[in-house]
């Protein structure tokens, strides 16, 4: 029996799917042990659970991603909330990659990004060499340089117009364009992106274009 099915007192796909994803990641990304990085696998998918059990998503359905595109045209608040995404470029099939998935994935998906992210905001904070303030500012901006940000679009907390968070609905078709044109012209990539002022400001665009 696997860690998830300890967690939740039944075997599913997902305990392996998830168990695959993330220890050998943790692994390679945070160089630890097997050991360690199921350690840490196992804290975060609590806490994912915690999450979900406090707001009442545990239970959402798997298909649910399909269950708000067949509501959309006839539930007012559902398609409030779809027609938002869809004006930052999200299509059917976004809704479908993301709303299909169990909750607990997706809590991992932005748990484990917002670790990845923070753990490169310190690294460049040591980085800097500057002052305090100065050096939070300047690793900031190298984050958003770096790594697209997701979630809520209407959150102008810490960064607004282009620059704003993507839908995360959006994360799978442009992580697949990031991948894409690093390979095929990283060069051009990387000159695109300093001429931005966000990597966000850039996919914008480019799904602006029909690039993404």
């Amino acid at each position: 029996m696997g860690i998830f099915s300890k967690l939740f007192g039944s075997s599913s796909d997902i305990e392996k799917k998830l168990e695959d994803q993330y220890i050998p990641f943790f692994q390679i990304t945070m160089g630890i042990s097997t050991s360690q990085a199921k350690s840490t696998f196992l804290d975060m998918l609590k806490k994912a659970k915690e999450e979900a059990i406090t707001e009442g998503t545990i239970n959402l359905p798997q298909n649910f991603g399909n269950i708000l595109i067949e509501k959309e045209s006839t539930d007012e608040e559902i398609k409030s909330m779809l027609l938002k995404r869809r004006e930052e470029g999200v299509r059917d099939d976004d809704i479908r990659w993301w709303w299909n998935k169990h909750d607990i994935e997706r809590r991992l998906i932005l748990n484990v990004a917002t670790m990845v992210k923070l753990a490169i905001y310190l690294k460049l904070i040591d980085e800097n060499g500057l002052s305090r303030d100065e050096a939070r500012d300047e690793a900031m901006k190298g984050v958003r340089k770096r790594f697209p940000m997701f979630g809520d679009s209407d959150d102008i907390t810490h960064a607004t117009g282009e620059d704003r968070p993507l839908p995360i609905e959006l994360e799978d078709r442009v992580n697949s364009y990031v991948e894409k044109r690093a390979q095929s012209d990283p060069e051009k990539f990387n000159k695109e992106i300093e001429e931005s002022s966000t990597v966000n400001a850039l996919i914008r665009k480019e799904i602006k274009k029909g690039n993404i």
